[in-house]
């Protein structure tokens, strides 16, 4: 018992070097995982800017809150997902994780993003940005 177990935290055998998550889950774990978690933070990112772009009042002021939040949801979902699910599935086709998958779920992130919003301007914006996150992770 000289050794530290890392799954238990208390001494055992010799240190073990587990697979990370990200490795071992399914794809589609992976892509609902960060679905919701993106999905999350576009709720709150529509619940603080939507009420400041409201210039209107009563139940209206409402709808229109109601509104953004979801359109914020939905377009932030999508990219969690889209970018997770395009990430993995590339990354378990060419055994690889390097550059090439983060380049390529973030092009395939950016073209959605921009289908979905109807807003070809932000096309390569979007493609850069993603791609640039998805390489630095």
């Amino acid at each position: 018992m000289n050794g530290f177990d890392s799954r238990l935290g208390v001494g055992g055998g010799g240190i073990k070097e587990e697979e990370h998550p990200y490795d071992v889950a399914p794809c589609s774990s992976l892509a609902v995982y960060s679905t919701l978690n993106f999905g999350a933070a576009g709720t709150i990112w529509g619940l603080s800017y939507a009420p400041q772009d409201a210039r209107l009042t009563g139940i209206n002021r409402a709808g229109f809150v109601a509104k953004q939040v979801a359109k914020s949801t939905f377009q932030c979902a999508l990219i969690g997902g889209v970018c997770a699910a395009t990430h993995c599935g590339i990354k378990r086709y060419r055994r690889k994780d390097d550059w090439v998958n983060g380049l390529v779920s973030g092009v395939v992130t950016g073209v959605a993003f921009a289908t979905v919003s109807r807003s070809w301007r932000q096309l390569i914006p979007t493609v850069c940005l993603v791609s640039a996150l998805r390489i630095a992770r």
